[in-house]
């Protein structure tokens, strides 16, 4: 029995250290369990039959429907898979289990402090959408799945805006929240997560900057209100001018247009007073000058 442990110990020591285990290595399960974790078992097994129906009380366990658990036997995984939702049988004393929950997490990304690429310190918080889609990745493959795409949330989120323009970073939020999701999903696969959704909520700029930016746009704002105002006096002197065009050739077109003047004036209630003279007067004046 000796040999038998001391070739177990081997066998372990020999599989790689690389920190994601294999799907082969999770279906091999009990086959590895070797000489004393079947003597554990068994016994386990005739404690449970000497004290039925006793023993149920510790052998049933139950998961809700968006939960699941990963069992350990003897510390190494048990093969089938996650168990769940529903009733699922332990052996007490040789099963271990972790329950895992597969509703979709919303975390706050504390607001950080980033440089961006124009060297313009802003803060920006986010909020990220995320859930377990495999629970034995999730639990086999890091020590707390939900911390570290917590962590690893906050990271993405400084060295990607760390690659943007101030301009970027405003205008272009949709874009860079879809980067970081990307990036993040990619990350946390090997850890049984999936990052759903990650939405940039807030962008912050210092006051000094908010003042420039602020004096930038009413100055931009009072330049294009010169340029329309000018556009406007130029259209206004071209109608001007066809106008007295077409009143020039005509010689009646004056006359009506000054009494059209004078009813509009008459027409409101003020103290003007009006002196008509007419036009053939005024023509004549004109011509002895």
């Amino acid at each position: 029995m000796i040999g038998d442990v001391e070739m177990s110990s081997k066998n372990s020591s020999e599989r790689p250290l690389t920190g994601v285990f294999r799907e082969e290595e999770i279906e091999r399960g009990n086959d590895e369990l070797g000489i004393c974790g079947w003597i554990l078992t068994a016994l386990s097994f005739l404690i449970i039959c000497c004290t039925f129906p006793f023993s149920l009380l510790f052998s049933i366990k139950i998961v809700q429907e968006y939960e699941r658990a990963v069992i350990f036997r003897v510390g190494r995984l048990k093969k089938g898979g996650a168990k769940g939702p529903g009733i699922f049988f332990i052996i007490p004393c040789v099963d271990n289990y972790i329950k895992v929950d597969l509703r979709t997490v919303s975390f706050d990304v504390p607001p950080q402090e980033i440089l961006s690429k124009d060297s313009v310190t802003v803060a920006v918080d986010a909020v990220v959408y995320f859930r377990v889609s495999n629970p034995i990745s999730s639990v086999v493959n890091v020590e707390d799945a939900t911390r570290s795409t917590k962590l690893l949330a906050q990271t993405t989120l400084r060295n990607v805006l760390g690659t943007k323009s101030l301009s970027e970073i405003l205008v272009e939020r949709e874009n860079i929240s879809h980067s970081i999701q990307q990036t993040l999903d990619e990350a946390t696969d090997p850890w049984g997560v999936k990052v759903e959704r990650v939405e940039v909520k807030d962008v912050r700029l210092p006051q000094q900057l908010q003042r420039a930016m602020a004096a930038e746009a009413e100055a931009s704002r009072e330049a294009r209100a010169k340029v329309i105002a000018a556009e406007g006096e130029m259209n206004a002197a071209r109608a001007l001018k066809e106008a007295s065009e077409v009143i020039s050739e005509s010689p009646g077109a004056l006359q009506l247009r000054y009494l059209q003047t004078l009813q509009t004036i008459s027409a409101e209630k003020n103290s003007t007073i009006i002196f008509p003279l007419p036009i053939d007067m005024i023509q004549q004046v004109t011509h002895k000058l």
